[in-house]
């Protein structure tokens, strides 16, 4: 009697150096996932000397790359391996990029503001094709919508959301019939509050109003008194609009605040404005969820109250699999 054929393929995952925490979660998702080796050396003049290990043993096998560009400096190094994998001879390509970093600051406002998220989308679409075509890249939450169609036809994004681990995460809460949505803007709510439909919570919009150079947080609508009320956002910076959004949230008798960002970025350490030991928001924040899409972050936060890493292993691995 014949063997039934495994349904998953083989896929061999590299990682750049920031990644390796998630990307040995990933291979722990699924025995069809394999991680391989890369040396990121350097040359004297500090440019880089790469070398991918076995590359000759990847001939007509499916190969993905694990990427974070969390500073100018490292998308060069990368982007140097992901032009190379496709050229191996490989039966695919897949480039998973957590987290797409430009563009979250650029407002296009007048003439001369030049959109670097367009130029990384532009190098990104002239990634070589491999014997099995085009590359498929795999982004989580891109900041700006309109980001989507700045990639060529030579690339076929997939665009995935971290909304399902969190309305896991909120369900398994023992306040769980108590939680109200709220998100820091109206753009914030247009993408995502359909992704709560079927989930037992209302919808709160915080609104941002300037006023002179400073912007003044509200409440929009919604009434969140005696409720556990968690704020949702792709990202988050410095956090000085979350951190508004829970005062309004408290002062209008929200029980408790939580927050959840699919992208911690937190420059400058800022994240520390956060923590249960800052004494000038102690115990503000309940939970504050983020995903491993950033992994300094996730290392500087370790066993940090309030924050908790939702890890987006496996859907990385179910991605793997498409």
């Amino acid at each position: 009697m014949a063997m039934a054929k495994s349904s998953k393929k083989l896929v061999n995952l590299f990682y750049c150096l920031e990644c390796e925490d998630l990307a040995r979660k990933v291979a722990a998702q699924c025995d069809h996932i394999i991680l391989q080796n890369i040396s990121w050396r350097s040359f004297a003049d500090g440019f880089p000397n790469i070398y991918i290990q076995n590359a000759e043993d990847l001939r007509g096998q499916h190969v993905a790359f694990l990427a974070s560009f969390s500073s100018p400096a490292l998308v060069f190094e990368q982007l140097s391996v992901i032009y190379a994998l496709p050229r191996l001879f490989v039966a695919s390509f897949t480039l998973v990029l957590p987290f797409f970093p430009t563009g979250s600051f650029e407002r296009m406002e007048e003439e001369g503001d030049v959109a670097t998220a367009f130029t990384l989308a532009r190098m990104l679409s002239d990634i070589p094709v491999s014997r099995g075509g085009p590359t498929s890249l795999v982004i989580y939450d891109i900041h700006a919508l309109q980001e989507r169609f700045y990639f060529g036809d030579e690339v076929l994004p997939l665009f995935d959301t971290g909304i399902p681990l969190l309305k896991q995460r909120l369900h398994k809460l023992p306040d769980a019939e108590n939680i109200v949505i709220a998100f820091p803007d109206d753009g914030a709510w247009k993408r995502f509050h359909k992704q709560f439909e079927g989930f037992p919570v209302w919808q709160l919009v915080c609104t941002k109003v300037r006023e002179g150079d400073k912007r003044i947080v509200r409440l929009k609508e919604g009434n969140p008194t005696g409720c556990h009320v968690v704020i949702v956002d792709d990202l988050v910076q410095s956090g000085g609009t979350l951190i508004e959004c829970q005062k309004v949230l408290a002062a209008n008798g929200a029980a408790k605040v939580s927050a959840y960002v699919t992208h911690g970025v937190f420059p400058k350490q800022s994240w520390e404005r956060f923590t249960h030991k800052n004494e000038g928001v102690e115990n503000a924040f309940s939970y504050f969820w983020i995903t491993d899409s950033c992994p300094l972050t996730v290392k500087a936060i370790a066993n940090r109250a309030p924050f908790e890493v939702l890890s987006l292993a496996g859907s990385i691995a179910n991605a793997l699999q498409i």
